[in-house]
Protein backbone atom coordinates (compact mmCIF):
# COMPACT_ATOMS: atom_id res chain seq x y z
CA UNK A 1 0.00 0.00 0.00
CA UNK A 2 1.39 3.41 -0.98
CA UNK A 3 2.05 6.19 1.55
CA UNK A 4 -0.62 8.32 -0.14
CA UNK A 5 -3.24 5.60 0.41
CA UNK A 6 -2.17 5.19 4.03
CA UNK A 7 -2.46 8.94 4.68
CA UNK A 8 -5.98 8.96 3.19
CA UNK A 9 -7.32 6.33 5.56
CA UNK A 10 -5.33 7.46 8.61
CA UNK A 11 -7.68 10.29 9.61
CA UNK A 12 -10.91 8.23 9.33
CA UNK A 13 -9.23 5.47 11.34
CA UNK A 14 -8.21 8.00 14.01
CA UNK A 15 -11.80 9.26 14.26
CA UNK A 16 -13.10 5.68 14.61
CA UNK A 17 -10.42 4.95 17.23
CA UNK A 18 -11.36 8.03 19.27
CA UNK A 19 -15.06 7.08 19.18
CA UNK A 20 -14.24 3.52 20.29
CA UNK A 21 -12.04 4.80 23.12
CA UNK A 22 -14.81 7.12 24.34
CA UNK A 23 -17.28 4.22 24.16
CA UNK A 24 -15.00 1.97 26.23
CA UNK A 25 -14.39 4.79 28.75
CA UNK A 26 -18.16 5.19 29.12
CA UNK A 27 -18.88 1.46 29.47
CA UNK A 28 -16.04 0.93 31.97
CA UNK A 29 -16.53 4.25 33.78
CA UNK A 30 -16.73 2.47 37.16
CA UNK A 31 -13.00 1.73 36.75
CA UNK A 32 -11.71 4.62 34.64
CA UNK A 33 -13.28 7.45 36.69
CA UNK A 34 -11.58 6.50 39.99
CA UNK A 35 -8.41 5.58 38.05
CA UNK A 36 -8.29 9.11 36.61
CA UNK A 37 -9.06 10.74 39.96
CA UNK A 38 -6.38 8.57 41.58
CA UNK A 39 -3.88 9.62 38.90
CA UNK A 40 -4.54 13.32 39.41
CA UNK A 41 -4.41 13.01 43.22
CA UNK A 42 -1.07 11.21 42.86
CA UNK A 43 0.27 13.88 40.49
CA UNK A 44 -0.81 16.52 42.98
CA UNK A 45 1.16 14.95 45.84
CA UNK A 46 4.14 13.61 43.88
CA UNK A 47 6.21 16.84 44.27
CA UNK A 48 5.79 16.64 48.07
CA UNK A 49 6.90 12.98 48.06
CA UNK A 50 9.89 13.84 45.88
CA UNK A 51 10.85 16.67 48.27
CA UNK A 52 10.65 14.31 51.25
CA UNK A 53 12.62 11.61 49.40
CA UNK A 54 15.43 14.07 48.62
CA UNK A 55 15.73 14.66 52.36
CA UNK A 56 16.06 10.99 53.13
CA UNK A 57 12.47 10.31 54.20
CA UNK A 58 11.37 6.73 53.30
CA UNK A 59 8.57 6.34 50.72
CA UNK A 60 6.24 4.68 53.25
CA UNK A 61 6.55 7.66 55.63
CA UNK A 62 5.90 10.01 52.71
CA UNK A 63 2.70 8.18 51.79
CA UNK A 64 1.59 8.28 55.44
CA UNK A 65 2.23 12.05 55.37
CA UNK A 66 0.08 12.39 52.24
CA UNK A 67 -2.73 10.47 53.94
CA UNK A 68 -2.39 12.71 56.99
CA UNK A 69 -2.88 15.77 54.76
CA UNK A 70 -5.96 14.18 53.14
CA UNK A 71 -7.41 13.26 56.55
CA UNK A 72 -6.73 16.82 57.75
CA UNK A 73 -8.58 18.27 54.76
CA UNK A 74 -11.53 15.91 55.34
CA UNK A 75 -11.59 16.76 59.06
CA UNK A 76 -11.60 20.49 58.25
CA UNK A 77 -14.46 19.87 55.82
CA UNK A 78 -16.45 18.07 58.52
CA UNK A 79 -15.87 20.98 60.90
CA UNK A 80 -17.18 23.44 58.31
CA UNK A 81 -20.22 21.19 57.75
CA UNK A 82 -20.74 21.06 61.53
CA UNK A 83 -20.74 24.86 61.74
CA UNK A 84 -23.15 24.96 58.81
CA UNK A 85 -25.48 22.41 60.42
CA UNK A 86 -25.65 24.55 63.57
CA UNK A 87 -26.72 27.44 61.36
CA UNK A 88 -29.38 25.30 59.65
CA UNK A 89 -30.74 24.01 62.98
CA UNK A 90 -31.37 27.58 64.12
CA UNK A 91 -34.32 27.93 61.73
CA UNK A 92 -37.28 29.62 63.43
CA UNK A 93 -40.98 29.01 62.84
CA UNK A 94 -41.39 32.29 60.99
CA UNK A 95 -38.89 31.22 58.32
CA UNK A 96 -40.61 27.84 57.93
CA UNK A 97 -43.94 29.64 57.56
CA UNK A 98 -42.44 31.89 54.85
CA UNK A 99 -41.21 28.86 52.94
CA UNK A 100 -44.63 27.20 53.22
CA UNK A 101 -46.44 30.29 51.94
CA UNK A 102 -44.07 30.87 49.03
CA UNK A 103 -44.08 27.21 48.00
CA UNK A 104 -47.87 27.12 47.99
CA UNK A 105 -47.91 30.23 45.80
CA UNK A 106 -45.49 28.60 43.35
CA UNK A 107 -47.37 25.28 43.35
CA UNK A 108 -50.81 26.78 42.53
CA UNK A 109 -50.25 27.10 38.76
CA UNK A 110 -48.51 23.69 38.68
CA UNK A 111 -51.46 21.78 40.16
CA UNK A 112 -53.81 23.59 37.81
CA UNK A 113 -51.77 22.47 34.81
CA UNK A 114 -51.61 18.90 36.16
CA UNK A 115 -55.36 18.91 36.89
CA UNK A 116 -54.92 18.12 40.60
CA UNK A 117 -57.84 19.14 42.82
CA UNK A 118 -57.33 20.15 46.45
CA UNK A 119 -59.46 18.62 49.15
CA UNK A 120 -61.20 20.70 51.79
CA UNK A 121 -58.62 22.26 54.10
CA UNK A 122 -55.71 20.86 52.06
CA UNK A 123 -52.92 23.21 50.96
CA UNK A 124 -51.70 23.21 47.38
CA UNK A 125 -48.25 21.80 48.26
CA UNK A 126 -49.73 18.81 50.12
CA UNK A 127 -52.15 18.17 47.25
CA UNK A 128 -49.16 18.00 44.90
CA UNK A 129 -47.13 15.73 47.21
CA UNK A 130 -50.11 13.41 47.75
CA UNK A 131 -50.59 12.89 44.03
CA UNK A 132 -49.75 9.34 42.89
CA UNK A 133 -47.61 10.43 39.95
CA UNK A 134 -45.58 12.82 42.11
CA UNK A 135 -45.12 10.19 44.84
CA UNK A 136 -43.82 7.68 42.27
CA UNK A 137 -41.34 10.25 40.95
CA UNK A 138 -40.22 11.19 44.48
CA UNK A 139 -39.49 7.57 45.35
CA UNK A 140 -37.64 7.19 42.07
CA UNK A 141 -35.52 10.26 42.81
CA UNK A 142 -34.79 9.07 46.37
CA UNK A 143 -33.57 5.77 44.92
CA UNK A 144 -31.41 7.64 42.42
CA UNK A 145 -29.99 9.78 45.23
CA UNK A 146 -29.06 6.69 47.28
CA UNK A 147 -27.43 5.12 44.21
CA UNK A 148 -25.47 8.34 43.60
CA UNK A 149 -24.27 8.39 47.24
CA UNK A 150 -23.16 4.75 47.00
CA UNK A 151 -21.37 5.38 43.68
CA UNK A 152 -19.69 8.48 45.13
CA UNK A 153 -18.31 6.58 48.15
CA UNK A 154 -17.17 3.70 45.92
CA UNK A 155 -15.45 6.13 43.54
CA UNK A 156 -13.61 7.91 46.36
CA UNK A 157 -12.40 4.65 47.93
CA UNK A 158 -11.21 3.31 44.57
CA UNK A 159 -9.56 6.66 43.82
CA UNK A 160 -7.57 6.44 47.07
CA UNK A 161 -6.57 2.87 46.20
CA UNK A 162 -5.32 3.90 42.74
CA UNK A 163 -3.59 6.94 44.24
CA UNK A 164 -1.61 4.64 46.56
CA UNK A 165 -0.60 2.49 43.58
CA UNK A 166 0.65 5.51 41.67
CA UNK A 167 2.43 7.06 44.67
CA UNK A 168 4.05 3.74 45.58
CA UNK A 169 5.43 3.46 42.04
CA UNK A 170 3.43 0.37 41.08
CA UNK A 171 2.32 2.25 37.98
CA UNK A 172 4.62 4.97 36.61
CA UNK A 173 3.16 7.49 34.17
CA UNK A 174 6.66 8.29 32.86
CA UNK A 175 7.14 4.67 31.79
CA UNK A 176 3.65 4.52 30.25
CA UNK A 177 4.38 7.65 28.19
CA UNK A 178 7.75 6.24 27.11
CA UNK A 179 6.32 2.87 26.02
CA UNK A 180 3.06 3.99 24.39
CA UNK A 181 3.70 7.53 23.10
CA UNK A 182 7.24 8.92 22.83
CA UNK A 183 9.67 5.95 22.81
CA UNK A 184 12.22 8.34 24.37
CA UNK A 185 13.01 8.50 28.08
CA UNK A 186 14.03 12.18 28.26
CA UNK A 187 10.95 13.36 26.38
CA UNK A 188 8.69 11.20 28.57
CA UNK A 189 10.24 12.58 31.77
CA UNK A 190 9.93 16.18 30.53
CA UNK A 191 6.28 15.63 29.56
CA UNK A 192 5.55 13.99 32.92
CA UNK A 193 6.94 16.98 34.81
CA UNK A 194 4.87 19.39 32.69
CA UNK A 195 1.71 17.36 33.36
CA UNK A 196 2.55 17.25 37.07
CA UNK A 197 3.01 21.04 37.14
CA UNK A 198 -0.20 21.54 35.15
CA UNK A 199 -2.30 19.45 37.57
CA UNK A 200 -0.89 21.33 40.58
CA UNK A 201 -1.61 24.67 38.88
CA UNK A 202 -5.17 23.65 37.99
CA UNK A 203 -5.99 22.48 41.53
CA UNK A 204 -4.40 25.59 43.08
CA UNK A 205 -6.33 27.95 40.78
CA UNK A 206 -9.59 26.00 41.20
CA UNK A 207 -9.37 25.98 45.00
CA UNK A 208 -8.53 29.70 45.07
CA UNK A 209 -11.33 30.64 42.65
CA UNK A 210 -13.88 28.40 44.42
CA UNK A 211 -12.92 29.78 47.83
CA UNK A 212 -13.13 33.37 46.56
CA UNK A 213 -16.55 32.72 44.98
CA UNK A 214 -17.84 31.03 48.14
CA UNK A 215 -16.71 33.90 50.36
CA UNK A 216 -18.25 36.56 48.10
CA UNK A 217 -21.57 34.67 47.82
CA UNK A 218 -21.67 34.05 51.60
CA UNK A 219 -20.96 37.73 52.37
CA UNK A 220 -23.60 38.82 49.84
CA UNK A 221 -26.18 36.56 51.50
CA UNK A 222 -25.24 38.02 54.89
CA UNK A 223 -25.69 41.65 53.78
CA UNK A 224 -29.01 40.90 52.06
CA UNK A 225 -30.27 39.00 55.13
CA UNK A 226 -30.65 35.76 53.17
CA UNK A 227 -30.61 32.95 55.73
CA UNK A 228 -27.68 30.51 56.09
CA UNK A 229 -24.84 32.56 54.53
CA UNK A 230 -22.22 30.03 55.72
CA UNK A 231 -24.18 27.19 54.15
CA UNK A 232 -24.50 29.01 50.82
CA UNK A 233 -20.79 29.87 50.87
CA UNK A 234 -19.91 26.18 51.40
CA UNK A 235 -22.30 25.00 48.67
CA UNK A 236 -20.86 27.60 46.28
CA UNK A 237 -17.31 26.40 47.01
CA UNK A 238 -18.24 22.77 46.28
CA UNK A 239 -20.41 23.40 43.21
CA UNK A 240 -17.72 25.56 41.64
CA UNK A 241 -15.67 22.40 41.00
CA UNK A 242 -18.42 21.16 38.67
CA UNK A 243 -17.65 23.12 35.53
CA UNK A 244 -20.48 25.13 33.95
CA UNK A 245 -23.44 23.25 35.49
CA UNK A 246 -22.47 23.94 39.11
CA UNK A 247 -22.68 27.73 38.76
CA UNK A 248 -26.00 27.60 36.89
CA UNK A 249 -27.53 25.25 39.48
CA UNK A 250 -26.35 27.47 42.34
CA UNK A 251 -27.84 30.64 40.82
CA UNK A 252 -31.21 28.92 40.30
CA UNK A 253 -31.44 27.42 43.81
CA UNK A 254 -30.12 30.51 45.60
CA UNK A 255 -32.47 32.77 43.63
CA UNK A 256 -35.39 30.60 44.74
CA UNK A 257 -34.45 30.88 48.43
CA UNK A 258 -33.87 34.62 48.04
CA UNK A 259 -37.34 34.88 46.50
CA UNK A 260 -38.75 33.35 49.71
CA UNK A 261 -37.07 35.90 51.98
CA UNK A 262 -36.69 39.10 49.97
CA UNK A 263 -40.13 40.58 49.55
CA UNK A 264 -38.97 43.78 47.89
CA UNK A 265 -38.74 43.20 44.14
CA UNK A 266 -35.82 45.62 43.78
CA UNK A 267 -33.78 43.90 46.51
CA UNK A 268 -34.42 40.47 45.01
CA UNK A 269 -33.43 41.61 41.53
CA UNK A 270 -30.31 43.36 42.82
CA UNK A 271 -29.32 40.24 44.81
CA UNK A 272 -29.71 37.96 41.77
CA UNK A 273 -27.73 40.39 39.59
CA UNK A 274 -24.87 40.39 42.11
CA UNK A 275 -24.81 36.57 42.34
CA UNK A 276 -24.86 36.20 38.55
CA UNK A 277 -22.25 38.96 38.19
CA UNK A 278 -19.94 37.26 40.68
CA UNK A 279 -20.22 33.94 38.84
CA UNK A 280 -19.55 35.61 35.48
CA UNK A 281 -16.66 37.76 36.72
CA UNK A 282 -14.83 35.03 38.62
CA UNK A 283 -15.82 32.03 36.48
CA UNK A 284 -15.64 33.68 33.04
CA UNK A 285 -12.86 36.25 33.52
CA UNK A 286 -10.57 35.62 36.51
CA UNK A 287 -10.42 31.81 36.29
CA UNK A 288 -9.82 31.62 32.50
CA UNK A 289 -7.09 34.28 32.80
CA UNK A 290 -5.32 32.38 35.59
CA UNK A 291 -5.65 29.02 33.81
CA UNK A 292 -4.94 30.48 30.39
CA UNK A 293 -1.50 31.68 31.45
CA UNK A 294 -0.58 28.09 32.27
CA UNK A 295 -2.42 26.05 29.62
CA UNK A 296 -3.29 28.46 26.77
CA UNK A 297 -6.49 26.61 25.91
CA UNK A 298 -9.15 28.55 24.00
CA UNK A 299 -12.77 28.81 25.12
CA UNK A 300 -14.18 26.76 22.23
CA UNK A 301 -11.90 23.83 23.10
CA UNK A 302 -12.96 24.03 26.76
CA UNK A 303 -16.66 24.03 25.85
CA UNK A 304 -16.25 21.13 23.41
CA UNK A 305 -14.29 19.06 25.94
CA UNK A 306 -16.82 19.88 28.67
CA UNK A 307 -19.57 18.55 26.41
CA UNK A 308 -17.66 15.40 25.47
CA UNK A 309 -16.58 14.46 29.00
CA UNK A 310 -19.96 15.43 30.40
CA UNK A 311 -21.62 12.94 28.03
CA UNK A 312 -19.01 10.23 28.67
CA UNK A 313 -18.70 10.47 32.47
CA UNK A 314 -21.44 12.84 33.66
CA UNK A 315 -20.59 15.06 36.66
CA UNK A 316 -17.14 13.45 37.24
CA UNK A 317 -16.42 14.20 33.57
CA UNK A 318 -17.26 17.87 34.09
CA UNK A 319 -14.92 18.01 37.09
CA UNK A 320 -12.06 16.29 35.24
CA UNK A 321 -12.56 17.81 31.77
CA UNK A 322 -10.11 20.72 32.05
CA UNK A 323 -7.18 18.81 33.62
CA UNK A 324 -7.66 15.98 31.09
CA UNK A 325 -7.69 18.54 28.26
CA UNK A 326 -4.56 20.23 29.62
CA UNK A 327 -2.76 16.87 29.89
CA UNK A 328 -3.81 15.93 26.35
CA UNK A 329 -2.58 19.26 24.98
CA UNK A 330 0.82 18.86 26.67
CA UNK A 331 1.23 15.40 25.10
CA UNK A 332 0.12 16.61 21.65
CA UNK A 333 2.64 19.47 21.75
CA UNK A 334 5.53 17.03 22.16
CA UNK A 335 5.20 15.14 18.86
CA UNK A 336 5.59 16.70 15.39
CA UNK A 337 2.58 14.87 13.91
CA UNK A 338 0.17 16.24 16.53
CA UNK A 339 1.50 19.76 17.12
CA UNK A 340 -1.16 21.11 14.77
CA UNK A 341 -3.93 19.78 17.02
CA UNK A 342 -2.26 21.41 20.03
CA UNK A 343 -2.15 24.75 18.17
CA UNK A 344 -5.86 24.41 17.37
CA UNK A 345 -6.57 23.92 21.07
CA UNK A 346 -4.68 27.15 21.81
Amino acid sequence: MRNEDISKIRKPLMVIAVILVMYVLNILSIIFIPLTFGLFFALLFTPALRWLKNRGVPLFIGIVFVFSVIVGVIFTGFKVVEITSIELRSVDKEFVHKIDEKLNELVKPIIKIMGIETKEGERELMALLNNERVIANLFSNVGSGLTFAKDFITTMLLSLFFMILFLAGSVKLKNVLEILVFKEKELSVDTFHQIEKGVFTFVSVKVFVSLLTGIVVGVTCYFFDVSFPTFWGLITFLLNFVQLIGSVFLVIVLSFFAFIELNATGSLLFFILIIVGVQLLIGSVIEPVLLGKSFSINTITILVMLSIWGVVWGIPGLVLSIPITAMLKIILEKTPNTKGFARLMS
